[in-house]
């Protein structure tokens, strides 16, 4: 049985780990300088790269330890196990190529070191897989439990009770209920598992049986009782876990902070809060977007000039939109309407066979092409690339009382595209189910995502059926 070795197993990943990225090295060298380069060396010997896959080795293993990637992870899924791999392994290639640097050391194939580090992350993410699916597996024959006693028979110590019996792979196995109002359960739920006493019994229990973890699923007014429950478990040794009495008002993933010494429960956790991610993202928007002009120039160029021959009135139409924050900005666009007052523009939709459009502008917006501008946008810092799209102050206002949720998407910075619209969800679509993607966007957010719907845009090409 693994019950009760959780160190063990983290030094078990933590060597598995090692040995696999001396295993992508091996894999790696034999394919640069043995089987492309029909048995020449390069520039430095064996022995020299592998002292520096060893190296690799300790730095990985220590990062990973930072960003608890061998803590334990029962419950955890698969694709934040994957987002943590990638993050060591870019981050230690990115010392290792420091180091080299530092120590002039410069006769390292580029080549290998791009190998070294694919292989990498196609070793240790495809054994990992292994090792969590056959976990899994194991658990759900009964193999490697671990008990789990619930202090609290009501709404919400049954809502966990039912997420384990919903979820077998994580081989957890409730023993029991404790409860101070209930001896048992009402009729309907008559096959959980039994109410085993009361709060009071909780140290003979524990001192009787073998329980891994207790739950506490106790309503607000019992919260005297928190103190004397921890203090128990704690003197038992026996892990602590708490549901509060308000989760169900909670969003699926709140954020835990500390201020000075008081713990702080964020309602909504938004990874664009943190500097780095602030910073890794507006650096990839500047990028991004310089290039997205310098190569539709060309284009931009002859839209303005057909817009120019077509319709009387300005080139780029400037729109007022609500931003990041809940400011106001003028978002650039081609201008696809025959001029009209701002106040005309600003306050109505467009519809099917708009009689405002022009014919020019009706193809740049079935195209998307009217779009373009907008990366002067996000050079400016008003717009990202990848965001919620921006609306108008008058249907903000309109929409935050109609839609629940609706101005959570202020959080971020607007985008050209989004998450809603490469699901379909552009033009005359439901503006409720955008804001349920626009806010699985902002709390899921990561460069990869990023890029992900950038790709999709792309895919789905750029014609908008809904566009009007």
């Amino acid at each position: 049985m693994i019950r009760g070795r959780e160190r063990f197993l983290a030094k078990l990943y933590a060597f598995t780990d090692f040995i696999m990225i001396q295993s992508a090295f091996l894999l790696a060298w034999m394919f640069k300088f043995k089987i492309f380069h029909d048995g020449i060396t390069g520039h430095l010997p064996f022995e020299d790269y592998l002292f520096w896959s060893l190296v690799y080795g300790v730095i990985a293993v220590i990062i990973g330890y930072l960003v608890d990637l061998y803590a334990p992870k029962r419950k955890g899924k698969f694709a934040t196990e994957l987002a943590k791999v990638f993050q060591v392994h870019t981050l230690s290639m990115f010392i290792l190529l420091s180091v080299l640097f530092t120590l002039k050391t410069i006769d390292i194939s580029r080549t290998f070191l791009l190998l070294y580090f694919i292989w990498n992350l196609i070793f240790i993410s495809t054994y990992r897989y292994v090792v969590k699916q056959s976990l899994r597996e194991l658990r759900k024959r009964g193999y490697n439990k671990q008990f789990v006693l619930i202090i609290g028979a009501g709404s919400i110590g049954r809502k966990y009770y039912e997420n384990l019996e919903n979820h077998p792979e994580f081989g957890l196995e409730v023993i029991g209920f404790l409860d101070d109002f209930r001896t048992n359960h009402p009729s309907k739920f008559s096959h959980y598992k039994p109410i085993l006493g009361r709060t009071s019994d909780l140290e003979h229990i524990l001192s009787n049986q073998l329980i891994d973890e207790v739950i506490i699923a106790l309503p607000l007014y019992a919260y005297p009782k928190y103190r004397q429950i921890i203090a128990s478990c704690e003197k038992s040794g026996v892990r602590t876990s708490i549901i509060p009495d308000f989760y169900d008002i909670l969003p699926a993933t709140p954020h835990f902070e500390i201020f000075g010494d008081l713990p702080i429960i964020n309602v909504r956790d938004v990874p664009l809060d943190e500097l780095r991610n602030r910073v890794l993202k507006r650096s990839f928007d500047i990028i991004f977007s310089l290039v997205a002009i310098i190569l539709t120039s060309p284009i931009m160029l002859i839209i303005a000039i057909g817009i120019k021959l077509t319709s009387p009135g300005p080139i780029i139409f400037k729109q007022e939109r609500v931003g990041l924050n809940r400011r106001t900005f003028y978002m650039y666009k081609f201008r696809t309407m025959k001029h009209l007052p701002q106040s005309v523009s600003d306050t109505q939709w467009t519809v099917k066979n708009d009689p405002r459009r022009t014919k020019f502008g009706a193809f740049l917006r079935k195209t998307s092409l009217d779009e373009l501008p907008q990366f002067f946008n996000v050079l400016k810092g008003d717009m990202s690339v990848v965001g919620p799209r921006p609306e108008r102050p008058y249907f903000v206002e309109k929409f935050k009382d109609e839609i629940p949720k609706y101005m959570i998407k202020h959080l971020v910075r607007p985008g050209i595209t989004g998450w809603a619209q490469v699901c379909g969800l552009r033009g005359d679509t439901s503006i409720k189910d955008r804001i349920e993607y626009d806010i699985f966007y902002i709390e899921n957010w990561s460069l990869l995502f990023d890029i992900k719907i950038i790709l999709k845009t792309f895919s789905n090409g750029l014609v908008n059926k809904n566009a009007y």
